[in-house]
């Protein structure tokens, strides 16, 4: 898969453990709410620069998490090859978000801006912290410093604006907290 295909995959989850002897596996699911990636049957999985499809034709919850049957894949030896590899979908497979609301890969890669026109970087990633999401935002050459900034993503109190055409935050935040 080339670069440019890769961008228009987000990875969903990853493949635990076996399970049984039968072909299932663990599923560890990164989406929110966890139980989201059951509604995918086909994926794209990578390995070393190398691509290859995954489906699953079973699938349920177990304990905390999830397991699922490789199709095509009846015992225990033939699903350890799939352990620790990533599950990739179609960004497009996503369902829409209503306005005001985006995914996190929408976010990471912005820059953040502030009310008064300071440039405080890039967004790195996101934490999920329970009482709400934080911008883990890491400066660079184009921003006032290099420093990293943990920024509560609160809309409307502290997040005043995403434009996603022009790849920007605009935050109420005080360049020194």
């Amino acid at each position: 898969m080339t670069e440019e295909q890769l961008a228009d995959h987000i990875l969903i989850g990853r493949i635990g453990a076996v399970y049984g002897i039968k072909g299932w596996v663990k599923l560890i699911s990164f989406a929110n709410p966890q139980e989201n990636i059951l509604a995918y049957r086909k994926f794209i999985l990578l390995d070393g620069g190398q691509s290859d499809t995954l489906e699953i034709d079973q699938s349920k919850p177990q304990g905390k998490g999830f397991v699922a049957h490789i199709r095509g894949c009846d015992d225990r030896e033939q699903a350890r090859l799939y352990t620790g590899k990533g599950l990739y979908i179609e960004k497009a497979l996503l369902p829409e978000l209503q306005a005001g609301e985006y995914y996190w890969h929408q976010l990471t890669g912005l820059r953040v801006i502030t009310s008064s026109g300071d440039d405080l970087g890039n967004v790195d990633h996101l934490l999920e912290t329970g009482a709400n999401d934080v911008l883990v935002v890491r400066g660079d050459t184009r921003s006032i410093d290099r420093e990293e900034r943990l920024i509560p993503y609160l809309y409307g109190q502290v997040v005043e604006e995403v434009d996603l055409d022009q790849e920007v935050i605009r935050v109420n935040w005080d360049k020194d907290y």
